[in-house]
């Protein structure tokens, strides 16, 4: 598999993580999960992973936990947070960011975008090592 094929699959992998992510939010809180309700909730975040994924280079090393994942992580989080509180979404008496989610958030995106590469990186390097043709991780 050669790296930029490899690249396209980690950015799908990244953003079906992140619509997961916006589901099982939904559906804690006891909302419905239509098309359009996901999207509402999800946009804020694929936009910080959007712009994350262009300004890590993550095409170019998609499995790297730095700069990937963790640029990936942080402006997902960040982006999606200000996106958020701009749009009005999710306030609550007054308070335009609840601690509680702004936690959770980051501990949920941070095990997803970070835990899969972490997870994966390891084969692939074991299969480069056996002389597989993979993307460099």
């Amino acid at each position: 598999m050669t790296t930029r094929t490899f690249g396209w699959l980690a950015a799908v992998i990244d953003v079906v993580l992140v619509v997961v992510f916006a589901l099982i939010g939904r559906l804690s809180h006891g909302e419905g999960a239509t098309p359009v309700t996901l999207w509402i909730t999800a946009y804020p975040f694929l936009a910080g992973w959007a712009i994350a994924y262009v300004t890590s280079g993550a095409w170019s090393r998609p499995l790297a936990l730095w700069p990937t994942g963790v640029v990936a992580w942080i402006l997902t989080v960040l982006v999606g947070m200000a996106i958020r509180v701009t749009a009005g979404q999710g306030v609550e008496h007054g308070n335009p960011l609840p601690v509680s989610f702004f936690i959770v958030a980051s501990v949920v995106l941070g095990v997803f975008l970070l835990g899969w590469r972490a997870i994966v990186r390891p084969i692939v390097r074991r299969g480069e090592r056996r002389g597989v043709a993979v993307a460099h991780a």
